[in-house]
């Protein structure tokens, strides 16, 4: 069977939104190899950014994350933050894509990641030993890319403007939901209390 995007395939924003929306083990029957090749960091943040707006449509946190082999170019692992969708507080876009790539050996990926990471997903990347990380926007969150980068990882910064007006947004219309994705429900409540 041959796959429906190939290295003569135009990368539209409905090719890659399809790539954001399809499952990463059956992506092979969506696109082929040379297409997987053809992708830039631009066309990976894009999916990614596509992630956070499924994110943001479900009702939760916008941030999303895909996870490319250097080698390959092949995306091995994607998701997007399900805090709220299925009340778990480290279902974040990280670590939804490290779980859907399962055990690999991450010393060989570049992980794109539309907002900047938080503490926990950042310790979590150079755990895992990530030898680069991409990161859509630090207009509405930054702060842990020296971090990244003393525990030696490559951080690049490719700011997302379409990410960044859509984290922008949630944050406008949902301030306590991004107070809870990154301190978590007990800062709901010290800033209930005035504490």
């Amino acid at each position: 069977m041959n796959a429906i995007l190939d290295k003569q395939a135009a990368k539209t924003a409905s090719a890659l939104t399809a790539i954001a929306h399809m499952p990463t083990k059956s992506l092979s029957v969506l696109m082929d190899n040379d297409f997987a090749l053809g992708l830039t960091d631009s066309d990976f943040m894009r999916i990614a950014v596509l992630l956070a707006q499924k994110s943001y449509d479900e009702g939760g946190c916008p941030i999303g994350a895909v996870i490319v082999s250097n080698s390959t170019g092949k995306i091995v692992g994607k998701g997007h933050n399900t805090l709220v969708q299925e009340g778990d507080p480290y279902n974040h876009g990280e670590t939804a894509a490290i779980k859907d790539a399962g055990r690999i050996d991450f010393g060989d990926t570049t992980i794109y990641t539309s907002l900047s990471p938080c503490a926990v997903c950042a310790t979590l990347l150079y755990m895992r030993g990530f030898s680069r990380v991409v990161v859509g926007d630090i207009t509405n969150a930054s702060g842990t890319e020296g971090l990244l980068q003393e525990k030696g990882v490559k951080v690049d910064i490719l700011e997302d403007q379409q990410g960044i007006a859509l984290y922008a947004r949630f944050r406008a219309e949902k301030p306590a939901q991004d107070l809870e994705d990154w301190q978590g429900l007990s800062a709901l409540s010290s800033s209930c209390s005035g504490v």
